[in-house]
């Protein structure tokens, strides 16, 4: 004689939490979900996302740096990363940052003559990339 393990019926639709989800503005809102946490809050949502909002000036910010990990890349590495044409320059970031704790009008006249006496080169922003793929092609001695 033998006995097969006794079929037992599971449920065919997993049990379902009611949720309170709080969106980016502090509204709320409850449904029912398959995950078990009973509150969940939302950093990222149609309140505050670009896509959803495309009218609103503060979300317009590229550089949204919620983490800090921009912050913290570019402390470590400098801001040579950045895009030529968006962002400014070491020398600008550090005068800016001299006429904030000085405020004496010596650095910003220093500053604006400097922006002056240089001159305003128009580069092509893949020159660097156009430079380094050519160093790799095969050069015909034909």
């Amino acid at each position: 004689q033998v006995r097969h393990a006794t079929f037992i019926p599971r449920p065919r639709r997993p049990y379902q939490f009611t949720q309170l989800v709080q969106l980016s503005d502090g509204s709320t809102y409850t449904c029912r979900t398959t995950m078990p946490t009973a509150l969940y809050k939302s950093n990222k949502d149609s309140r505050n996302h670009i896509l959803w909002q495309p009218t609103d000036k503060t979300l317009k910010n590229v550089e949204v740096d919620e983490a800090g990990k921009l912050a913290a890349f570019r402390d470590r590495f400098g801001r040579g990363w950045d895009v030529e044409g968006d962002a400014p320059a070491d020398s600008e970031v550090a005068a800016k940052d001299a006429r904030k704790e000085r405020g004496d009008k010596k650095v910003e006249a220093a500053a604006a003559a400097a922006a002056a006496e240089a001159p305003a080169v128009e580069e092509d922003p893949f020159s660097s990339l156009t430079d380094l793929i050519s160093q790799y092609v095969d050069k015909d001695e034909h």
